[in-house]
C-alpha cells in the first residue's frame, strides 16, 4: 500500500466484488468473527483509508475551514474544556494510552455514544500534526479521540503546517 496522501492501495484496490464481501463482512456482529484475522485486517485496511482521506483532504482545504462533523463547535468545547492543558500540536502517546489518560478519556469518549456514529470505531491518529501518516507518527484511538484532537488542530492552527507545505504559496504580482 501506498502512504496516505500519494497513491492506490487499501479498499481502493479492491474489486466491486471483493467491496461487496468486505462490506457484507463488516455488517455482521462482532461475536460471529472471534479473533478472526481477515476481520483484523478489512478494520486496519478501513482505519487506513479514512487516514489517507483525511490526510488529502488538510492538504487541499484550508484546515480552518473543515467541518468534520455536525457536531465540531460541542466536540472542540467539551474537549478544551476536559482537556484544556492538553499539547496537540506533537501528542504524548501516554496522554491517550495510559491507565491514568483511559479513566480521563473513557467520561469524554461515552458522553458522544449516542451522538458520533461509531464514537468508539478504531482511527488512525497523527501523533505530529506537521507530518504525514507514518508508522512512527501513527497511534490507534477511538474516532471521537480522533475528531476531538483534530477539529482542535484545525482550530488552533497546527494542521496549517500540512496545508502549506503541500499547497503552493499564491504568486504575488
Amino acid at each position: 500500500m501506498a502512504a496516505p496522501g500519494g497513491g492506490m492501495g487499501g479498499l481502493g484496490s479492491l474489486g466491486a466484488t471483493e467491496a461487496l464481501s468486505v462490506a457484507q463482512a463488516l455488517s455482521l456482529p462482532a461475536e460471529a468473527y472471534g479473533n478472526d484475522p481477515n476481520v483484523e485486517m478489512i478494520w486496519a485496511m478501513k482505519a487506513y483509508q479514512h487516514a489517507e482521506v483525511y490526510f488529502n483532504l488538510i492538504s487541499s482545504v484550508d484546515p480552518r475551514l473543515l467541518k468534520l462533523t455536525r457536531l465540531d463547535d460541542v466536540i472542540y468545547t467539551t474537549f478544551r474544556e476536559q482537556f484544556p492543558e492538553l499539547q496537540i500540536d506533537v501528542l504524548d502517546p501516554d496522554d491517550l494510552k495510559s491507565s491514568a489518560a483511559k479513566e480521563k478519556w473513557r467520561p469524554f469518549c461515552m458522553q458522544f455514544e449516542k451522538e458520533v456514529e461509531d464514537f468508539n470505531y478504531g482511527t488512525l491518529l497523527r501523533l505530529d500534526s506537521t507530518k504525514d501518516y507514518t508508522e512512527e507518527n501513527t497511534i490507534f484511538s477511538t474516532r471521537i479521540q480522533f475528531f476531538a484532537i483534530e477539529i482542535a488542530r484545525n482550530r488552533e492552527g497546527f494542521n496549517d503546517a500540512v496545508f502549506r507545505h503541500i499547497t503552493p504559496a499564491p504568486k504575488t504580482v
